[in-house]
């Protein structure tokens, strides 16, 4: 095998790291795709209505459009450098009223919303550079959150765990 690391440059270990970003982005896009596709196949199954005591079908749909939407636009927003600072923990706090508005939309329209919400942050994933995906924003708390970390757990992560969530609730 012939050593290359002895003529290794910062720059080249930064076009390696964007390569390993660019194909990562990539596999994000997939992942949020097929999570959007599961998505469809089972959401014409949820009836509305709300539950008693723990979220019913139709209120988790509501969950994945405020997520969604949330997330996806500040994916964009981060990448795009418009966005620095944000309070996660008071967004956080707010996504059960948002929920609960989003709950008196039928199902239907619902997953309407979601799936073009989804479109967007595919046709992003696939579109933005690695050095927009890595631009971070400082929360409250003092830590910072790239694009990227945001797109990969609150988004595609945990619009995975709410498919699973309804496949094993619809069956």
């Amino acid at each position: 095998m012939k050593i290359e690391s002895t003529a290794y440059t910062q720059a080249d270990l930064d076009n390696f790291l964007d390569e390993l970003l660019d194909h990562e982005r990539m596999a994000l896009a997939d992942r949020l795709e097929k999570a959007s596709a599961r998505l469809a196949q089972i959401a014409p199954r949820i009836e509305a209505g709300h539950g008693a005591d723990a979220w019913s079908d139709h209120e988790v749909l509501a969950h994945i459009a405020v997520l969604s939407k949330f997330y996806g636009v500040l994916v964009h927003r981060i990448s795009s450098g418009q966005v620095t600072e944000l309070d996660m923990l008071g967004n956080t706090n707010l996504r059960d009223v948002a929920g609960e508005q989003m709950a008196e939309i039928e199902p239907s329209e619902l997953l309407r919303t979601i799936l073009a919400d989804h479109a967007r942050t595919v046709k992003l994933l696939r579109s933005v550079d690695a050095t927009s995906l890595r631009r971070e924003a400082k929360d409250s708390s003092g830590r910072s959150v790239s694009a990227e970390f945001l797109a990969r757990f609150p988004l595609i992560n945990h619009l995975e765990e709410h498919v699973d969530q309804l496949y094993r609730s619809l069956g």
